[in-house]
């Protein structure tokens, strides 16, 4: 594999730091700013919206200036917001840096996606981009981890100054890095019908429609339930921050369990096989999470539950990328479009399930779409080739 997926791999884990930072300290928030629970978890919706919404922009602008370039001002960016998210003293003014840290989360993880995805061939290229991921995981583990331990110490302020001056010392870890290297240059040329060509090669492809919907049903069933993991434990008498945040890093260690066995898993399961047993891991572990056991068996269940997300949720990044060749950037942006629409439907949909059915109800639904998502995938998605490609064959 080549050498410059460490540091691709550095830029996912430096974005992803903040991306769930304030998800365990959600509590402490919304008694601080007096909101409720399900006001303080539109902060994540708030950063998943702002994440999805730019993806088509920064997509394009990676594929027409540089895509090396575009991370390192989005991590200063990123980095930016959570300082002044830490100054903040009201929800309004909190919310809007959520927006501004969006922004910058949306310029880093496609773009780490789509660069992996030029360098390796399509037959490696799963495996490959579960390394890169291995970043992004870790930067999910890491910062649920420290959120809670340092929301502890330093309350949710400290949480956000701490991550925001590491995501600055990031990015010029990551610009020193591609100084120099091919990949940081732009294109000599910025041609608008180049893009317009992607576009139209991207949603021409049969799976296109199939993968984007799966990928934002995953978010709001999956990743939509994390604002409320915090106030399922506060609810059985566990009010620690540290704990809150030791149960959500614990979807990332799956994550991490399963670019340590995919190399294993891929040949003898197939990605079909892949796509059906993530579904009806989550699935099972939905279920669980819904009749409230101890926080020890809540957090197994995380566990599982990142093992079988990444399971189908890594399928499906392959086919987005092969969307398109020449705009590979727009397509995986696209994916991630979906997948943070999801993220922001997801906290409100759950938000109103438990409102008005109950816990238990609305859990096992999401269970059920779970399950039957990983089957639909299975039988639906099919291996094409990017038209473009075919095109520059001939």
């Amino acid at each position: 594999m080549p050498p410059v997926l460490n540091i691709i791999a550095l830029a996912s884990f430096a974005a992803a730091l903040s991306t769930r930072a304030l998800d365990p300290v959600l509590p402490h928030v919304a008694d601080e700013l007096g909101v409720s629970i399900a006001t303080a978890a539109g902060l994540s919706s708030a950063l998943a919206f702002t994440f999805a919404i730019v993806q088509p922009a920064l997509g394009a602008a990676a594929d027409l200036f540089g895509k090396a370039r575009l991370m390192v001002v989005c991590l200063v960016l990123l980095g930016i917001a959570n300082i002044l998210g830490a100054l903040t003293s009201s929800y309004e003014l909190l919310l809007a840096t959520r927006v501004l840290g969006g922004i910058g989360a949306g310029g880093v993880f496609p773009v780490t996606l789509s660069l992996t995805s030029d360098l390796v061939a399509p037959g490696q290229r799963q495996i490959a981009i579960s390394r890169v991921l291995a970043g992004a995981m870790t930067g999910n583990l890491l910062g649920a981890t420290a959120s809670g331990v340092i929301g502890d110490l330093l309350g949710w302020r400290g949480v956000l100054a701490v991550l925001g001056v590491l995501a600055i010392v990031a990015s010029f870890a990551v610009s020193f890095g591609f100084k120099g290297a091919a990949l940081a240059k732009p294109p000599g040329k910025v041609d608008l019908r180049v893009l317009r060509t992607g576009y139209r090669t991207i949603f021409a492809n049969p799976n296109t429609r199939f993968v984007y919907g799966a990928v934002f049903i995953e978010g709001c069933c999956v990743l939509g339930l994390f604002p409320y993991i915090a106030s399922f434990l506060f609810e059985r008498g566990v009010t620690s921050l540290s704990i809150a945040g030791l149960v959500l890093a614990c979807f990332a260690f799956g994550g991490l369990f399963y670019t340590a066995s995919i190399s294993r898993l891929l040949p003898r399961l197939g990605v079909n096989g892949m796509m059906i047993g993530g579904g009806a891991v989550i699935a099972l572990q939905l279920a669980i999470v819904a009749f409230g056991p101890p926080w020890q068996a809540q957090a197994l269940s995380l566990l599982f539950m990142g093992w079988g997300f990444y399971m189908i949720h890594g399928s499906l990044q392959i086919f987005s990328s092969e969307l398109s060749e020449e705009a590979r950037a727009s397509a995986m942006s696209l994916h991630a479009f979906c997948f943070f629409m999801g993220q922001t439907v997801g906290p409100i949909a759950y938000g109103f399930g438990l409102l008005h059915l109950g816990k238990l109800p609305t859990l096992l639904a999401a269970a059920a779409v779970m399950l039957a998502l990983g089957f639909a995938c299975a039988r639906w998605l099919k291996p094409t080739r990017p038209a473009d490609r075919e095109s520059a064959a001939v």
